[in-house]
């Protein structure tokens, strides 16, 4: 190997080292990775930013801006208020809810199709009496299944259709992907549906949803004693109603102090706080009974939990999030210190620490309190999903209408060629903003910008692999160890290593690292790459092991009251169901 094929070797290995280790945002890690590429002389300064133009991060924003404008034409909405009365046997809730997400993943970004469902979800599961562990992950799951049915369902297969399109002049189209996808995605459904609901473990499905709509029992908040209350001077079994109730005390703190242990000996005294895990419904009932008042984030009292111009909401942190990694005192400063921190629900473990000493997690709930007025719209942008319940928001008849015609031409125009799909998808976005479908200061609210990032800092990057000649070398390698294989083994070898690094690392980086491997692969084997390509494509998008592997697995993993392992007890099985039906399938489809 030349020094050149050794610089770039050691600069993707230690990106590697960087998103696995997670310490670091994804988009960050993919910039340091173009900066030693620059500083090194392996990417050009003229070349650097040449990622920001290229098809498939400019196809990647403008499908996140259209998931947005389909999301307020409220098109899911109808869909699933239609589907609601069907949802009173298990098997039909998790079918039904599954299929619908499965469905519009397949045409909108696949988180937003499962932010859309999250909360249906979650109002049918407390409906029904039923835990949302039983429905959460195969949503995850399903989200994640339909994003491989269509050329725009998820970045990976943007980036596969665009790389295609470098080698042998022509993209991949945008129904391309659907013969491997959807047969994969149905078998996956099924699997969820049947099965894989089964294999969470038992006492995640005993768990029932509460009136809050998700297991929030473990929610951490925190009440001051008053000046002048009764209690003073007593100890904790003089509190009214906490013997009855199913709220835990797990410790007391000065408002400025160290939190301690409380024992039934100790008196308590007028401005202690009492650190509460219980669920918001009987805190109320605990104030109304009792000299306490709510403490929040802000170190502000609200006498009334229910005043008429604040409200209550639950949120969920994406991964992403600009509060992931930080503190209270950060969200005070960004919502200009009107949203207020009541409380807060981390799964996995007891939260015993103080609420203005905790470091915000992805898939943390935090249970807020701010002015009903603009309080969903401070969570999204924060990059919060709002879970308390709401009303489906239909969107007016002609505009749903609207919405869909528009999307419909501009995917006619793509499969038809007449335009490329990045042009036509933002001609799409033209349309809603001139009929106000999509309100023109929101234009880029939708846009996941680190995924952005991350695209255009590792186009660049992936493609001194070839430029310096290291996909052949790998690719050398790869066939001297598998030499005299058949060629399926190796096809099934390409997917499996692509679906290992997807549940690690970020799904649009394993494509970008993958693909001119795999490029390179059926280069040296002689055969058409298509299927190469194919098996690329669909281990990207099978990040199901982990929740750290998909944001959709994330983004579930505190509302579905689930913990990190249990994740692998459905997913490894249905990527084993992958692997088997994918490969004979890609080649049927794709012969070499």
């Amino acid at each position: 190997m030349s020094f050149e094929q050794w610089l770039i070797a050691g600069i993707l290995f230690f990106t590697l080292v960087l998103f696995i280790w997670g310490r670091y945002r994804h988009d960050l890690v993919a910039s340091i990775a173009l900066g030693l590429c620059v500083l090194t002389g392996l990417v050009t300064a003229e070349s650097a930013f040449s990622g920001f133009s290229h098809p498939a991060v400019i196809t990647v924003a403008a499908v996140l801006v259209i998931s947005d404008a389909l999301r307020r034409s409220g098109v899911v909405d109808i869909v699933a208020q239609k589907l609601m009365p069907y949802t009173e046997h298990p098997f039909n809730h998790i079918m039904i809810l599954t299929l619908v997400v499965t469905v519009a993943s397949a045409f909108m970004n696949n988180v937003g199709a499962l932010a859309l469902m999250l909360p249906v979800a979650l109002a049918t599961c407390a409906k029904h009496n039923r835990s949302p562990a039983m429905i959460l992950m195969p949503l995850a799951f399903g989200s994640i299944l339909g994003g491989m049915t269509t050329a725009i369902g998820t970045p990976p297969n943007i980036i596969i259709a665009m790389m295609r399109a470098e080698v042998s002049g022509e993209p991949f189209s945008m129904f391309d992907f659907s013969p491997v996808g959807v047969a994969i995605a149905i078998t996956g459904l099924l699997f969820v549906t049947l099965i894989g609901w089964r294999l969470i473990p038992a006492d995640r499905l005993k768990r029932s949803a509460p009136e809050q709509l998700f297991a929030i029992d473990d929610y951490l908040t925190e009440v001051i004693i008053t000046e002048g209350s009764e209690l003073a001077g007593q100890t904790i079994d003089a509190v009214e109603g906490l013997e009855d109730s199913n709220i835990e005390v797990v410790g007391l703190a000065h408002r400025h102090g160290r939190t301690i242990s409380l024992s039934n000996n100790r008196f308590l005294q007028a401005g202690d706080i009492l650190l509460l895990q219980a669920d918001p419904s009987e805190i109320e009932l605990l104030l109304d009974k009792n000299d306490f008042e709510l403490v929040t984030s802000a170190d502000k009292k609200f006498a009334e939990l229910t005043k008429d111009d604040l409200v209550l909401v639950e949120g969920v942190i994406k991964k992403g999030s600009t509060l992931e990694g930080r503190d209270v005192p950060y969200l005070r400063r960004q919502s200009g210190s009107s949203l207020a921190l009541v409380g807060l629900a981390r799964q996995g473990h007891r939260i015993r620490r103080r609420l203005r000493r905790q470091t915000f997690q992805a898939g943390d709930i935090l249970l807020l309190q701010g002015g009903a007025d603009n309080v969903e719209e401070q969570l999204s942008d924060l990059g919060m999903i709002p879970l308390a319940t709401r009303d489906l928001k239909l969107g007016q008849p002609k505009k749903v209408a609207i919405a869909l015609a528009v999307f419909t031409l501009a995917i006619g125009l793509g499969v038809a060629k007449i335009l490329p799909l990045a042009i036509a998808f933002l001609l799409a976005v033209m349309v809603y903003l001139l009929l106000d479908i999509l309100p023109i200061r929101n234009l880029y609210d939708a846009i996941d910008w680190p995924i952005i990032i991350l695209l255009a800092a590792m186009i660049p990057v992936g493609s001194t692999l070839q430029s310096t000649g290291l996909t052949e070398v790998i690719a050398t390698q790869v066939l001297g160890l598998t030499e005299g294989l058949p060629i399926y083994l190796i096809l099934g070898l390409v997917l499996v290593v692509t679906m290992f690094l997807s549940d690690i690392i970020n799904n649009a980086a394993t494509a970008v690292v993958m693909a001119p491997l795999a490029y390179g692969i059926a280069t040296g084997l002689g055969v058409n790459p298509d299927p190469f390509f194919m098996a690329v494509a669909v281990g990207a998008s099978c990040a199901f092991l982990t929740p750290i592997g998909h944001q959709s697995n994330t983004l579930v993993l505190g509302p579905g009251g689930y913990e990190f392992g249990d994740y692998w007890r459905m997913g490894l099985p249905l990527e084993v169901i992958i692997t088997l039906l994918g490969v004979p399938l890609i080649l049927f489809i794709w012969p070499l």
